[in-house]
């Protein structure tokens, strides 16, 4: 699989939420509180965890595989590759779950940015694929089939080096030394890169984060 689970890949083709049409989600769990008989149950708002197990779960419901899944996100792995809970909240909370049968199955793509939260939209991104398995259901494999066709999968594409990003020299040799020279660059051109600002865009700010993020890899080699 070409496409990583940090930083997020986006795929080619999915229009991005502007920061300023995205929402808070409505997504949440029911909690009991209290012992015994006298518990009582509660709404809480989801954890980056719960709306992962949620995605997980649908995926499962479809035997795939989870070592045929990628859950891209801009939070940073775990050992398994999937995002970690308890972490920062990231500038672009957008999500894009790949998953396939197999090797020689085609890979799809589900990927949503609609709310504030990355909790929330795994949450979403589960909802939806509960949906689609219903339509199996009630209207046969032939159908399910046809209707995720519409979610296959071309990966994001970016063919432009960290250094041409972050415009530093292409011949550049990385050392420990330099690590100030890439934080510096970022940091310059993330002031026009993000989204808050004119000109500025959800998929300029991961551009310049999966800059940074290879030429911080580059340099710890």
């Amino acid at each position: 699989m070409k496409m990583r689970s940090y930083p997020l890949s986006w795929p080619d083709g999915w229009q991005r939420t502007p920061q300023h049409q995205q929402k808070n989600g409505h997504f949440n769990k029911k909690v009991t509180r209290g012992a015994g008989d006298s518990g009582y149950p509660r709404q809480q708002g989801l954890s980056v965890f719960d709306g992962l197990e949620r995605v997980l779960r649908e995926l499962d419901a479809m035997d795939i595989d989870r070592e045929e899944v990628i859950v891209s996100t801009n939070l940073p792995t775990r050992l398994d590759g999937m995002p970690k809970s308890n972490t920062a909240k990231p500038i672009d909370s957008g999500v894009a779950v790949y998953w396939r049968k197999n090797e020689k199955s085609p890979m799809r793509c589900m990927a949503i940015d609609i709310y504030r939260d990355v909790a929330d939209n795994l949450a979403a991104v589960a909802a939806t694929l509960e949906a689609m398995r219903a339509i199996e259901r009630h209207g046969g494999r032939q159908i399910e089939e046809r209707a995720f066709r519409g979610f296959a999968a071309l990966p994001a594409t970016t063919s432009r080096s960290w250094r041409e990003i972050l415009k530093l020299p292409e011949d550049m040799q990385v050392y420990p030394r330099d690590k100030n020279t890439i934080e510096e660059a970022f940091k310059m051109l993330a002031k026009k890169a993000h989204p808050d600002m004119n000109g500025g865009s959800h998929e300029a700010m991961a551009e310049l984060n999966r800059a940074r993020e290879e030429a911080l890899r580059e340099l710890a080699q």
